[in-house]
Parts: structure tokens; C-alpha cells; sequence
């Protein structure tokens, strides 16, 4: 790789005519990294999963400065073997059960392509009618699967909108509530809104919060606890709504998760629902990783109640085999939405847009460029179809639960929290280190802490292995092993494999303990 420098140094300099987009060269490039991928993907298996580079690795590798003359595709191939496949912690592996799943799919990745290639920027209806319309379309096949009521859908008076991620869904959705609120009690009492969510609610949510100008005072993460699961109490809902009440403050927003971040647990929809509705709350649902569940019909109770919120989210990406990003948004009344984030200057006014008769997707999301993201959605489900995506979610979950089984079958472990989906939470148990040092302490928090110091020696010990990779959480004072399948390639081999490299490490530690 010749950097700008070298060939200055060498006072020379050698260019040729290009054409970045002629189509015969992207035929045979084209060609090249699609084989390249395939590649990738037939030998997934022998990268470590999560990637062992030292951070700073790549500059030591890359020029200091961008080419001055092209460089064929083949050596940049050879460099992306050689320097960027090293660095990356491989999503797509069957051996990964970290964070929550991105899982991929041919037909994912070719929409992709396809919104790429053709490179549209589907601000409003006029700029691609075909953006704009498939992603309506789309966004209502979705919310049929899964029997959202007809009120969040276009054939009812509502609406869907493909955003980029939970983030977004929950900001624009806390401004379209603030906004909506703020003119009800005027804008100078912005500083008494409450935003409500659980001790496991998403991060997200706190900062969109403090960037809608939300009081970080006034910002409820209220706690949880094992008895419900971590779950959102409606009792605990009422009290601090109460409270906060009572103090001259008014309840504006809240945010109930179906599938939280750190163990899954799912919010009682329609208790929630109903305390929110006596304060003409907003309710957000955030389902980014269980809702793609919910077109299982076995599954489509735990968004029961719905009919209650005002919006509905989840991320095809994460468990619906579409590549990132794909926040599916609904809302029941887009209305709300569009007069808070929209902007109508003249250069963007156009005689359709100004009939009222078409959906302007600019005025549905923070950003006015957008991607064609409806298009890989489609394919998704087009290739797929409905039944086949159930099977693939149902084999999943099918894994989680010979994986429980698994956990269960060995009594130094145990699974902490129930497994509502396909993600187990489990560790070793304090009694096993006990055993092990012949030491009996008479209070719990002392085997609590040297308990949650070997999980974490563990997990570390397994992800340094490169075999397998999962994540951990803390909740309620226990540091637990989250074990999420969700790659589309991962098989039940793949799942006893993970096990069995657990049962090693343990073994192993608990020998030298």
C-alpha cells in the first residue's frame, strides 16, 4: 500500500482516468467480494470469536496517509484478511452468544445490497416513491404478524416508520410525548415532566431523556426485584407516580421493555399500561430483542396489553436475520411525531408532499437523509415467508432451553433468573466454592463476592480461550454469565460445545482455587 507521502517523497506521481461506477468493473468486483464473503462465512468456525488484538494494533499496520495513486481491489482484499479480519469479534459465528444476536441472512445481506447499489436518499415521498411506499407496506406486514392491534398500523390510523436503532425510537418518541405535553401546560413547566422506566430499562433511555431537556432529576429508574423477576412492579409504578405527584410534578413518559438488556425480564404490559393511563402518560414498548419472538404465536402473549401504549418498537437486526440498522417503529398516532420533527423549508416543497396525500418519512425521525432500509426488510420476509422465520426463532429457543438443561444437570450452577426466550442467565454457585475451600461463611454476602469474583475470573477465562463468546450482567448484587443464542449459523453441537468449554474452565479453577 503506497501512502500519499512515499510517492511525494519520491516526487512522482502516476493517476488514470476512473470511473468510480462503471458497470462492468462492479460486475467483476462485485464477484470478488461476494466470494470473499462466502469464504468468510465457510470458515467462520476457525476465528477466535471475540477478536485478541491489543488496541492501537491496526495503526502499527496501516499507512499514514491515504493512497495517493488506486490500488487494485485484490490487495485491498488481501489487506482485510490480513489486518481488518484479525480485529473483528465475529458477530456471525456460531459460537458467539454475546450481548444479544445480529443475525444475519442471505436475504438481509443481498437487501442490503440492493439499498446500497441503488443509493437512494428517501427523504420524502418525491425523492423515491418506492422508499417510501415499501417501507409503509412493509412495516404493516410486520405489525400484522404480529397481531399489533390495526390502530399502529396505515390500514388503521396509525403508522410505522424504519428508524436506526432503540436509541432513536426512544427519543423521538419522548419528544413527540414532551412536546404534545408541553402544550397542554406550556413550555415554561418543561422542568417538572417525569420520565419513568426500571432499573433494567435500557441505557438509551436516560439519555434520550437528558437530550430532550428532560430534568436528569426527574429521570425514575425504578428498582426491581427477584420476586417479580425484574420486571416493572405496577404497585412500585403507582407509588413513585404518587409521589412524584404530590411534589407538583408531572408524570409524562414511560417506558416498559419486553426482553430487558441484562436477563430478558418482560414488563407487565397492561398493569403498566393502566396506572399511565390514569396521568395521560405516554408508553413506550421497547421490544428490540424479544418482540421479533412475538410473531411465534407461543410467544405473542408477552406483549399482551399493548393495545394500551402509544408506541411500539423492536430491531429486526437483532433477532429478525436483517442487517444492521433496523429499528421498526409504530406509533397510534404519527401525528404527534411529525409535529415535533418536522421542517418544511422551500427547497424541499413539492406539490404531492403539500396535498397531504403521502407519507414524508423525514418528518418521522431526528435525521432528513435516510437509507432505503424497507428494501432488505422485504426480502427478509419475502424469502423466508412467515412460517419458515417462526421455525428459525422456535430452533433457537429450542437451543436456549437444551442449553438450561444442561446448566441444570450439573449442581455446581445454577440458572439464576427464569428463561422466557432464548437467552440463559447462569453461574456458578456459591456453594461450589465453598466446597472447594472447605470454608462455611455465616454471612451470604461474603460467598456473594467471592461467588461473583470466580464468574468473572470464568467468563474471562472463557473469552480469552477465543471459542466462545458470551457477556455478563449484575443485577441485585449477583454477577451472572448471560449465555444468548441467536446466530443464525449455530447448531445444538455448537451449544453442548459451549458447555463442555465451561465445565473445563470451571473444573480447571476450581481445582487451583
Amino acid at each position: 500500500m503506497g501512502s500519499l507521502a512515499s510517492i511525494n517523497e519520491l516526487g512522482g506521481s502516476s493517476t488514470t482516468n476512473v470511473n468510480p461506477l462503471d458497470p462492468e468493473e462492479f460486475r467483476r468486483q462485485g464477484h470478488m467480494i461476494i466470494d470473499f464473503l462466502a469464504d468468510y462465512y465457510q470458515n467462520i468456525e476457525k476465528y477466535p470469536v471475540l477478536s485478541q488484538v491489543e488496541p492501537g494494533y491496526l495503526r502499527k499496520l496501516l499507512p499514514v496517509s491515504a493512497p495517493y495513486v488506486a490500488e487494485p481491489v485484490e490487495a485491498i482484499l488481501q489487506d482485510v484478511q490480513q489486518h481488518i479480519i484479525p480485529g473483528i469479534t465475529h458477530w456471525q459465528s456460531p459460537n458467539y452468544f454475546a450481548y444479544f444476536p445480529s443475525s444475519g441472512s442471505i436475504a438481509g445481506f443481498l437487501g442490503e445490497m440492493l439499498s446500497t447499489g441503488f443509493n437512494v436518499v428517501g427523504f420524502n415521498w418525491i425523492s423515491s416513491p418506492a422508499a417510501t411506499e415499501l417501507e409503509s407496506i412493509v412495516m404493516d406486514w410486520l405489525g400484522q404478524m404480529l397481531e399489533l392491534p390495526r390502530s399502529f398500523l396505515f390500514s388503521g390510523n396509525g403508522g410505522g416508520v424504519i428508524q436506526g436503532t432503540t436509541c432513536e425510537a426512544m427519543l423521538c418518541t419522548l419528544t413527540a410525548a414532551r412536546d404534545q405535553m408541553l402544550i397542554k401546560i406550556g413550555r415554561e413547566n418543561i422542568g417538572k415532566l417525569v420520565v419513568y422506566g426500571s432499573d433494567q430499562t435500557h441505557s438509551a433511555l436516560a439519555k434520550a431523556a437528558n437530550i430532550a431537556g428532560i430534568n436528569p432529576k426527574n429521570f425514575r429508574a425504578i428498582k426491581t426485584t427477584k420476586s417479580t423477576a425484574f420486571g416493572l412492579s405496577p404497585e412500585s409504578l403507582q407509588i413513585v407516580i404518587s409521589l412524584d405527584e404530590k411534589a407538583g410534578l408531572i408524570p409524562l413518559y414511560l417506558c416498559a421493555t419486553i426482553g430487558t438488556t441484562s436477563t430478558t425480564a418482560v414488563d407487565p404490559l397492561g398493569p403498566l399500561c393502566d396506572v399511565a393511563k390514569k396521568y395521560g402518560m405516554w408508553v413506550h414498548v421497547d421490544a428490540a430483542y424479544a418482540g421479533s419472538a412475538c410473531i411465534c404465536p407461543e410467544f405473542r402473549h408477552f406483549i399482551s396489553g399493548v393495545e394500551g401504549a402509544n408506541s411500539f418498537s423492536l430491531n429486526a437486526h437483532k433477532w429478525f436475520f436483517t442487517s444492521l440498522d433496523c429499528c421498526c417503529v409504530w406509533l397510534k398516532d404519527p401525528s404527534t411525531l411529525i409535529k415535533s420533527l418536522s421542517t418544511n423549508p422551500e427547497y424541499l416543497r413539492n406539490k404531492v408532499s403539500d396535498s397531504k396525500q403521502v407519507v414524508d418519512y423525514k418528518d418521522w425521525q431526528i435525521t432528513l437523509s435516510r437509507r432505503f432500509r424497507a428494501m432488505k426488510l422485504w426480502l427478509v420476509m419475502r424469502s423466508y415467508g412467515v412460517a419458515n422465520l417462526r421455525n428459525l426463532l422456535r430452533s433457537h429457543v429450542k437451543m436456549a432451553k437444551l442449553f438450561e438443561e444442561l446448566v441444570a444437570s450439573d449442581n455446581r450452577f445454577e440458572v439464576v433468573l427464569p428463561r422466557y426466550f432464548a437467552m440463559v442467565c447462569f453461574r456458578v454457585l456459591p456453594s461450589a466454592l465453598r466446597k472447594i475451600q472447605n470454608e462455611y461463611y455465616d454471612e451470604d454476602d461474603v460467598d456473594q463476592t467471592h461467588a461473583n469474583e470466580l464468574n468473572r475470573k470464568l467468563l474471562e477465562s472463557i473469552n480469552a480461550s477465543g471459542s466462545i463468546y458470551m457477556t455478563h450482567a449484575l443485577v441485585d448484587g449477583i454477577y451472572m454469565i448471560r449465555f444468548a443464542i441467536g446466530a443464525t449459523l449455530t447448531e445444538d453441537k455448537h451449544v453442548i460445545m459451549a458447555w463442555k468449554v465451561v465445565q473445563q474452565m470451571v473444573d480447571t479453577m476450581l481445582n487451583t482455587e
